[in-house]
């Protein structure tokens, strides 16, 4: 169920149940961090695996220091920088903080969403909320409410409108004075850099320190291949309903393909990365055998899109 109700999401959280709430990144699938079976709700609705942690959302540094047991300087001057906005801070949890939302780890991850609506409601809230995307697990992460409803339709969803970003947070945390980069996200690792320096890349590995790292993610329910040459894997492909995912133009028209896409018709990596979930929910529907998507330059918000074409082909 799809509403406009602020109130009404506000009593159902505080009531222990489940909702869909808007970001800017995409939409979460949201609890009381302090209400433990609605904590294992999310877990339960989401099939997702106990030891990958959540991200809890607050409204404020003031609250972020509240969940956290300590806040380096650089992430001080990072959430300075880019809170609110898709920036999530892995930090030392403190008592406040359950096992269940961090998956039995010292640490916690926070960040401050920027979106005027959910914001707004938890300013209204005497709690975080913890709110991971609000999808099945491993699935095409959610942009849009009807998204949401697809996949639970029997939950309320706040609606906020498209996701602005379109791609889930950066995930950061802190190795002594160190900086570490454990998930690509809508805030480029060039962005970070230009704030404190030199950054620890460390999204290769597939632990769950931070969420988003398993090897399959965000995936469709067809084939997926990301290929710097989309045309190419044509030849591959026998009597299959093909789409082709573009970045920022369809280079080579082909009668095999069902329907070309292209993501940024203005040649950007932020329009891009803003419009791949929605693209591939519309194929998905559109029911197609397998989708081929042109890959991005590596470079900035590039890096991120690539990430995730690249963990919704993993087999």
């Amino acid at each position: 169920m799809i509403t406009t109700d602020l109130n009404l999401i506000k009593q159902q959280l505080e009531q222990g149940d489940v909702v869909g709430i808007p970001t800017e990144t995409v939409y979460g699938l949201a609890a009381n961090i302090f209400n433990e079976q609605a904590i294992s709700t999310i877990f339960s609705t989401k099939k997702r695996p106990q030891t990958n942690p959540l991200i809890v959302h607050v409204h404020s540094l003031e609250k972020a220091k509240e969940v956290a047991a300590h806040f380096p300087p650089k992430a001080e001057q990072l959430a300075a920088h880019f809170w609110p906005g898709p920036l999530t801070l892995i930090l030392p949890k403190s008592p406040l903080i359950s096992d269940g939302i961090t998956a039995h780890q010292p640490t916690v991850a926070i960040r401050i969403p920027n979106h005027p609506i959910t914001l707004h409601l938890l300013q209204t809230l005497d709690f975080p909320i913890a709110a991971p995307s609000a999808n099945p697990y491993n699935r095409i992460s959610p942009t849009r409410s009807a998204h949401v409803e697809a996949y639970f339709p029997e939950i309320a969803i706040l609606e906020g409108g498209n996701c602005e970003a379109g791609v889930e947070s950066t995930i950061l945390s802190f190795d002594g004075d160190e900086v570490v980069l454990l998930r690509h996200g809508a805030i480029s690792i060039e962005a970070i850099q230009q704030k404190v320096g030199r950054i620890l890349d460390r999204t290769a590995g597939t632990d769950h320190q931070a969420p988003g790292r398993s090897k399959k993610h965000y995936s469709p329910l067809c084939e997926l291949i990301i290929s710097y040459e989309p045309l190419f894997m044509l030849s591959a492909v026998q009597e299959k309903k093909v789409g082709i995912l573009w970045f920022k133009e369809v280079k080579i028209a082909s009668p095999k393909v069902f329907k070309n896409v292209v993501l940024s018709p203005s040649g950007t990596y932020g329009e891009a990365a803003a419009n791949m979930y929605d693209a591939l929910h519309k194929l998905e529907k559109d029911g197609v055998d397998l989708i081929i998507v042109e890959r991005l330059p590596n470079e900035g918000l590039g890096r991120t899109v690539n990430d995730r074409f690249e963990r919704a082909s993993a087999k």
